[in-house]
């Protein structure tokens, strides 16, 4: 039998390392895997429904995209620990008057890249549920670092955040995991920030199989997938790199908001030019 195709953004140097890892262990498993590796999320879709590939890692707007032009029919695989039940923290300065999201009426906001869903998409969709229309309640002010990444990794927001610190924007949106690493380090001064309004729970990262793939396999993959343990050396290397302690079962009821985003937005007509 072949090996089962899995695709990988590489957003960061370290996907390669990750995807080594995890190919080892599913090697000797007798589950062997090829890690297929792509520049962005659009070019990894577009991978999976040609055949490329079997299965994809995919963002939550790629498993948007993954499930509209499948009208549903891609198989729904495992999320990291970290990936449920995430938020964004809309945040101000102490100073700025700013209390109540009416109060931004007329202001600047920062947001991460055109296409993040924890700094751009749900972030917009949160304000529209709350009466702040996009376009006419409020100014952009867009970090487009890394577009077609859609938001993993920190760039676009942290230059968002330095643009409050710098008094660039009278507000910024930033994931609530980045948050609290910026005032733990010390990037962002707690005693000098706000934390405004908060998302409600959203979730992040899902694997996304073919429509085609055999489900066995596909539920082999989930089951091999899950025997990875953080308290394996070899595998925390992994997975603290990755990001998460353990494999979970994935849900789609996550992503809610950012289909609400797309729909607001019309968000894949625009960008993809559809």
């Amino acid at each position: 039998m072949n090996k089962l195709r899995i695709g990988a953004v590489i957003y960061n140097p370290k996907v390669t390392v990750i995807w080594g890892i995890i190919a080892k262990f599913f090697e000797d498993e007798q589950f062997p895997i090829e890690p297929v590796y792509y520049k962005d999320y659009k070019a990894q879709v577009d991978g999976l429904l040609a055949g490329e590939i079997d299965v994809a890692w995919n963002s939550p707007l790629a498993w948007l995209d993954t499930h509209i032009r499948t009208k549903g029919t891609a198989l729904d695989g495992s999320m990291r620990d970290t990936d449920q039940n995430r938020c964004s923290y809309l945040v101000v300065k102490n100073n700025s008057g700013i209390t109540t999201l009416a109060d931004l009426k007329g202001k600047t906001i920062g947001f991460g890249a055109i296409d993040s869903p924890q700094a751009r998409l749900i972030p917009i969709n949160h304000l529209h549920t709350h009466g702040l229309e996009f376009g006419t309640d409020y100014v952009e002010k867009r970090f487009d670092i890394g577009v077609g990444l859609h938001g993993d990794h920190v760039g676009g927001e942290l230059d968002s955040a330095m643009a409050l610190k710098h008094g660039e924007v009278d507000a910024t949106w930033m994931l609530d995991l980045n948050y609290n690493t910026w005032i733990g380090d010390g990037t962002l001064d707690e005693s000098q920030v706000t934390i405004l309004s908060k998302t409600d729970h959203f979730d992040h990262c899902i694997f996304s199989g073919h429509p085609n793939l055999e489900k066995d396999r596909f539920e082999k993959f989930i089951e091999v997938l899950h025997k990875m343990d953080y308290n394996n050396p070899d595998h925390k290397e992994m997975m603290d790199m990755e990001g998460l302690k353990k494999w979970v079962y994935g849900r789609t009821t996550g992503f809610k908001q950012i289909g609400e985003a797309n729909e607001y937005l019309h968000f894949f007509n625009d960008f993809h030019g559809e």
